[in-house]
Order: C-alpha cells, then sequence, then structure tokens
C-alpha cells in the first residue's frame, strides 16, 4: 500500500482533538486519589487504588487516533473492523461521532458495505492477512492503530516462520490479537493456559491419541495439522495481555521438554525462546494487583470490558488471593439500591447481586484494565461513595 492510503502515525491533529479526549475520558477525582498516595476516604470508605491501572499508552494512541482520523475526513465514510479496545463505552462515542462497526457474518468481517474512498481503522489488536488481504483489494485508506507490542510479537512470528518452527501461541484461540498473530504463522498451535501447555508436552515426549489432541485443539490450531509433525520444531509466541509469570512458565516447559526429548546439543535447532513479549503496561498493571492484594480489603472492584483480557487476568488475581472481588465495565452496574451486576470468573452470564457493599467503615480496592479511561473509574467510585453515605444514613 502506499503512504496516501496508510497511515500508522496518526494526521498530526492530536492537540486539536485533546480537548474532546479530556471530556469523554477524563476524571476530576481520580488525579485527586493519585495525589493522596493512591488512598483516599469519604462516607466511611477508604478506597485503595492500584498505582498502575487504565489507559495504557496503546490504548490512548489507537484512540487518540480514531478521533484524529474522524477529524481529519470529517466527510468520508469511516469504518472500524472490530472495537477498537475492549471497553463499551469508548467504542460507544466512536459509533456515535460516525465512525461505523463492520458487520461479522459466520466469524467473518463483512467487507461489502466498503466503497471507494472510505476509511478503514484497525483496531488496536491488529488485523489478520486475510483482513488486509480484504482490505488491499479495495479502493479505501487505511488508518492502522495496532499496539506496537502486537507488531512486536507478529515480527517473531514471522521469524518463526522463516525458520520453520511451529508457533505456540500462549493465548485465547478467538480474541482478535490472537486470530491476528497466528495468521502470521503457517503453522501454529495456540494454548489457553499451563495445564494446555503440559498436555502438549506430555505428548510430545511421550506420544499420544491423536483424536484426544484434535479434540482438545480443534480450534486452535493451524489447517492440516499433524501433531507428530508440527511438534518437532516449536517457538513460543502469546497474546500480550496474558499473565506474564504463566507465559515464562509455558515457555520454561517447552524449553525443558524439547531439552529432553533431543538433549543439549540439538536444542536450538527444536526450540526458540521467545523472549519477553508480555507488554509494559499489562505486566505493570499486574504487578500493581500484586501489591494491592496483599493490603487488607473488604472489596474489590476491577473495572474493565468483560471481554478484555488483560481486566479478566486483574480478576484473576484478586479472587486467587481469596479476595471478595467484582468485575464490572462501567458505573451503570451499580444499583443505588446497593445492587450489583457483574460477571463471575470464567461464566459468560452475568450475575446480579444484593447488599454487595458492606456498612462502613470498610477498605474498597480498585483497579482498571488498559482499556478503561480514568472517567469510567471516578464515576464507579464516585457511586461506591453515594451508596456507603446511604447506609451509614439507614
Amino acid at each position: 500500500m502506499s503512504e496516501s492510503t496508510y497511515n500508522r502515525k496518526g494526521f498530526g491533529l492530536k492537540a486539536e482533538v485533546k480537548p474532546q479526549l479530556q471530556s469523554a475520558y477524563e476524571s476530576e477525582l481520580v488525579p485527586l486519589i493519585r495525589a493522596q498516595g493512591y488512598r483516599y476516604e469519604r462516607n466511611g470508605v477508604t478506597i485503595r487504588l492500584a498505582e498502575a491501572f487504565g489507559f495504557c499508552w496503546g490504548v490512548d494512541r489507537a484512540v487518540s487516533m480514531a478521533y484524529e482520523t474522524r477529524k481529519h475526513f470529517p466527510d468520508q465514510r469511516i469504518w472500524i473492523t472490530n472495537e477498537i479496545i475492549h471497553n463499551p463505552q469508548v467504542n460507544r462515542n466512536l459509533d456515535e461521532m460516525g465512525i461505523h462497526f463492520l458487520e461479522n457474518k459466520q466469524n467473518q468481517k463483512d467487507f461489502s458495505r466498503i466503497e471507494d474512498g472510505d476509511v478503514i481503522i484497525l483496531p488496536a489488536f491488529g488485523a489478520s492477512v486475510g483482513e488486509m488481504d480484504a482490505l488491499k483489494a479495495k479502493n479505501c485508506t487505511i488508518v492502522d492503530t495496532t499496539c506496537p507490542w502486537v507488531s512486536r510479537v507478529w515480527t517473531r512470528v514471522a521469524k518463526y516462520e522463516k525458520q520453520d518452527f511451529t508457533a505456540i501461541i500462549h493465548g485465547k484461540y478467538n480474541h482478535e490479537e490472537t486470530v491476528a498473530t497466528a495468521s502470521r504463522s503457517k503453522c501454529y498451535l495456540i494454548v489457553l493456559n499451563l495445564e494446555e501447555a503440559e498436555w502438549v508436552a506430555d505428548y510430545i515426549l511421550k506420544g499420544g491419541d491423536r483424536a484426544e489432541f484434535f479434540r482438545r485443539f480443534a480450534k486452535a490450531c493451524s489447517p492440516n495439522f499433524d501433531p507428530d509433525i508440527h511438534l518437532e520444531r516449536i517457538g513460543v509466541a502469546n497474546q500480550t495481555t496474558m499473565l506474564k509469570g504463566e507465559t515464562e512458565r509455558i515457555g520454561k516447559l517447552f524449553e525443558q521438554t524439547m531439552l529432553q526429548k533431543y538433549g543439549p546439543t540439538a536444542l536450538a535447532e527444536h526450540f526458540s525462546s521467545p523472549g519477553d513479549t508480555i507488554c509494559d503496561a499489562t505486566q505493570e498493571r499486574q504487578d500493581a494487583m500484586l501489591q494491592l492484594v496483599t493490603e487488607p480489603l473488604d472489596v474489590m472492584v476491577v473495572i474493565g470490558g468483560f471481554n478484555s483480557s488483560n481486566t479478566t487476568h486483574l480478576q484473576e488475581i484478586a479472587l486467587h488471593h481469596g479476595l471478595n472481588s467484582y468485575h464490572m465495565d462501567g458505573p451503570d452496574r451499580i444499583d443505588p439500591a446497593n445492587i450489583l451486576t457483574h460477571k463471575p470468573l470464567g461464566q459468560t452470564e452475568l450475575h446480579t447481586v444484593t447488599n454487595w457493599l458492606p456498612r462502613p467503615p470498610l477498605t474498597v480496592g480498585v483497579t482498571a484494565g488498559a482499556s478503561t479511561p480514568d472517567r469510567v473509574v471516578g464515576q464507579v467510585i464516585e457511586r461506591i461513595f453515594a451508596i456507603a453515605g446511604d447506609l451509614l444514613d439507614s
């Protein structure tokens, strides 16, 4: 694609869209809490805010580029191939600005409505090779907001491809980022967690039931994948928002597996080290959460899109430490009558709980995924303070 139809840097309009971004996504309360050492008290509630949370650099960049695109192309039709980030408020704002989301038909993006001269935004998760090929066939302008950390993983997967290594990707097979990453390798296998990786490692060492392999990984491997051939040379990659510790353990597991099977002199022919491809922002938020959960907390609140991988892992950390923790995607999930709608970890349906906030005094821990604006965090905290005030008055 030519530079005139492909843009990865924005349009130099960040200063012009800054007031709009500030109005939509910044909070007056959150800076006050930061200034007081991430601790703030009102109505008998002490809020303990994680020291790293919310919008990361890559998300801020993607959202800003989308706003710049609307400013730069005020009269053209603009499409986005997926949610720009996993935050319902941000995506709703883009929709209200006239940035249209492409529909899915049978798990495939519908490009039929794109016309000559239209503008296409690629989200922070990136786009698959197939999607890029389809867009190249259109006479349109592409604005690519793909996070550089995601692109870094693609570079590693492309290296595996050249070296005839199978890419074993630690991620969720149906997550947009992992779909885009896997599309850059002709031969790949996606493992969700350490348990699945251990099953694969056991297959590498001992062989196993091919039918069982495909039952487990039918949707998570490349076409024509043969576990008896394609697991002889492997390299590990990852979805950038997974738990860093688990990615590291998976990489070490496969290194030890290939060492055991082929010996130290042949290890480099059969295994390629993944390096560090968990994004800095994801790791900072996980580290801050690990610090926060060591404090005495009565309730933990994790804020972020229900389909946000990095937010889900923050909730996972809270539950692992035995906290009474709730994952919500915004303030509208909190009813003033002390009723909360939240998403339990690993479940698809939302649950409603009454009297979720205990009577003060109490301490509430708060964190948010990398796609959550400060404004949403502030609104959630204000709702908590309001309920606490009512409980004290009752």
